[in-house]
């Protein structure tokens, strides 16, 4: 082993967790675009509104042009700004992912990347995010989401577990 790595790095300056992270990113954007793909060309949903498949989850199609759960609607150059924002998140995020040396943490940087780029992918193509999974009939929950949204929440959950795990705090330590 080159005595100039780090424990678990590899040449390169890439860790084995940060390479992982990396892969978990493109099954993310993978299985992402897939869904949209089946829900827009295969079944349709724009075309058939709203399907219940059980009591408690729908697919209805919903055209999210703001952030998270339809927050900041964003007209046409707002398309851009929030594309260029998820673009500069994914990056960020994907430098930190090259040194992860925590496997919760490399899990939570693959998800939150993933997702960030499948949403990416949806503003730059077709102006806006498709969303379409709907579990309203929950009661609590009233917003539609989408694979890359389901990503990116549960890696932030996970980056704050990370964060309260103690190995993340003696990483930390000088």
């Amino acid at each position: 082993m080159d005595p100039g790595l780090r424990r678990g790095e590899r040449k390169g300056g890439v860790t084995r967790l940060g390479g992982r992270a990396y892969a978990l990113a493109l099954l993310v954007i993978i299985l992402d675009q897939l869904s949209k793909f089946w829900v827009l060309e295969v079944f349709r949903l724009p075309e058939r509104g709203s399907v219940e498949l059980l009591p408690i989850l729908s697919l209805s199609m919903v055209w999210n042009r703001g952030v998270s759960f339809g927050l900041f609607q964003a007209d046409d150059a707002g398309r851009w700004i929030l594309a260029a924002f998820s673009l500069g998140v994914a990056v960020m995020l994907a430098l930190w992912a090259r040194k992860a040396d925590r496997p919760v943490l490399a899990t939570a940087l693959g998800l939150v990347i993933g997702g960030a780029i499948g949403n990416l992918i949806d503003r730059v193509r077709l102006g806006a995010v498709a969303d379409f999974i709907d579990v309203s009939g929950l009661g609590f929950f009233p917003w539609v989401f989408n694979v890359a949204d389901s990503a990116i929440s549960v890696g932030v959950i996970l980056l704050i577990l990370d964060s309260l795990l103690p190995q993340a705090r003696d990483s930390r330590r000088p």
